[in-house]
């Protein structure tokens, strides 16, 4: 017999006491014109002390999804004091993203979203994230096409479409006030939907994952990688070739996130 019903609590403890999925959202939200350093300060106690109480109230295969941003810094923060929780089952939110560059895909091809897939986001969920189009593919009227080839349109796929992306986070809240909300609970669903039940064959989607060196990217911070999913477990997809112009952007969002770990550690 199942009892469903909600907690609300300001007590830790009694919020993870024994649970088996944790989505972090709770966080200093970031304001316009905040600097990430302040955003990063804020959040640091704030990732401490949710650490803590996973780690002595949690299942011990907890799985872990952090929302609030810096989404892959908090994450860090989240690894380092709750050693308990396996790496891999500690990741952050880039299905936003990943979710934007589908639309801006489908919008430009005037497709419906569902028939594009394998964009790939690399790196921070920060202005310095690259969102990929090399590997995308959409549905149309003659079959399954790669976007590079629809799009028939490079400026495009490396300028406005790499820039809409990126900067979207930051378009909503000059033009809200406050971060986008609904979209982001979507992709939340979305992001554990997958990582519990599988993605589907030929797909892959975007998470901010602990770094294991794949494609060059520095161990110890989380990055955003395309990734599969099966049984409850991610693994990075492996293979894909990356030229220069995107090795040249993933190193840049590696160096960000390497900037940010040093400044979160001197919080710590």
């Amino acid at each position: 017999m199942f009892c469903l019903g909600v907690v609300a609590t300001s007590n830790e403890a009694e919020a993870f006491q024994g649970v088996n999925v944790a989505i972090l959202i709770g966080g200093s939200p970031r304001k316009d014109g905040m600097e990430r350093k302040d955003l990063i300060g804020k959040n640091v106690a704030i990732y401490k002390s949710q650490a803590s109480a996973l780690q002595q109230h949690a299942a011990p295969n907890c799985k872990v999804l952090v929302v609030a941003n810096p989404a892959n810094t908090n994450a860090l923060v989240l690894k380092e004091f709750a050693p308990a929780i396996p790496a891999r089952n500690i990741t952050c939110l880039t299905r936003l993203d990943h979710n934007r560059a589908l639309g801006q895909f489908a919008e430009k091809l005037n497709v419906h979203v569902g028939d594009v897939k394998n964009a790939i986001i690399w790196g921070n969920h920060s202005s310095t994230q690259f969102p990929d189009a090399s590997h995308a593919t959409a549905l149309t009227d003659r079959g399954e096409r790669p976007v590079r080839e629809l799009v028939a349109d490079e400026k495009w796929l490396r300028e406005e479409f790499v820039r809409t992306v990126q900067q979207r986070g930051a378009a909503m809240i000059k033009a809200r006030k406050q971060s986008s909300s609904l979209s982001a609970a979507s992709a939340a669903c979305d992001h554990m939907r997958d990582w519990i039940l599988g993605t589907p064959k030929g797909t892959w989607v975007s998470m901010g994952v602990y770094s294991d060196g794949s494609y060059g990217v520095p161990e110890g911070v989380f990055y955003s990688f395309p990734v599969t999913c099966e049984k409850g477990e991610w693994s990075v997809v492996q293979g894909l070739q990356i030229d220069d112009f995107a090795r040249s952007k993933m190193e840049a969002s590696a160096t960000e996130l390497k900037e940010e770990k040093s400044i979160a550690y001197g919080f710590l």
